[in-house]
């Protein structure tokens, strides 16, 4: 999508956006809402983002502060210690509540569905298992080992299942433990 916002204009949008999200949840959020928080028409919006589910899609992808698929230390242990540094527990406490709130939305939207799928599910699937692939051709994971397939349903198991199961919320060092204690060594790394 050519843009012809600077890319400054473009972030101010994007963090309106994620402000309303959280505000007022995806059902609430109109693009009404976010052409006045943002003193724009809708005709723009919808001229650059085409539908209310792109816009939201495109502002938490623009909201990620590195893809996953950039990071590459040498070591499978290396990249998940450093996507882990750029972790910060606030972060994961907003991203955990917008996250929460999209998951709900998706089943009565198919279009925000398709678009979180497309936009942001797709890329860093792509993303996260090029680590991995990278690792494997490194020799420090097998080729066949079945754990490859599971790893992002490990990491979103974790984010499920600590709220649920300990009413605590995810936060950086139980990130760390799990994926120290849980992923790499279902990867035999």
């Amino acid at each position: 999508m050519a843009s012809r916002l600077t890319p400054e204009r473009e972030s101010e949008l994007y963090t309106a956006v994620l402000d309303l999200l959280r505000e007022v949840g995806y059902d609430a959020l109109t693009m009404d809402a976010v052409a006045a928080r943002t003193r724009s028409s809708k005709a723009t919006l919808y001229r650059q983002w085409g539908s209310k589910p792109q816009l939201v899609v495109m502002a938490l992808r623009h909201d990620k502060p590195v893809q996953l698929g950039e990071i590459d230390t040498g070591s499978l242990r290396g990249d998940f210690e450093v996507i882990l540094e750029r972790t910060d527990d606030c972060r994961l406490e907003k991203d955990a509540a917008l996250m929460r709130g999209l998951a709900h939305a998706v089943h009565d939207n198919p279009d925000l569905l398709q678009a979180m799928r497309e936009l942001l599910v797709e890329p860093e699937m792509n993303g996260l298992d090029e680590v991995l692939q990278r690792a494997v051709r490194r020799g420090e994971v097998a080729a066949d080992n079945p754990a490859l397939k599971l790893i992002p349903h490990m990491l979103i198991g974790a984010f499920v299942a600590r709220p649920l199961i300990e009413d605590r919320p995810v936060d950086a060092a139980f990130l760390t433990a799990y994926v120290n204690a849980v992923v790499l060594p279902s990867l035999g790394a």
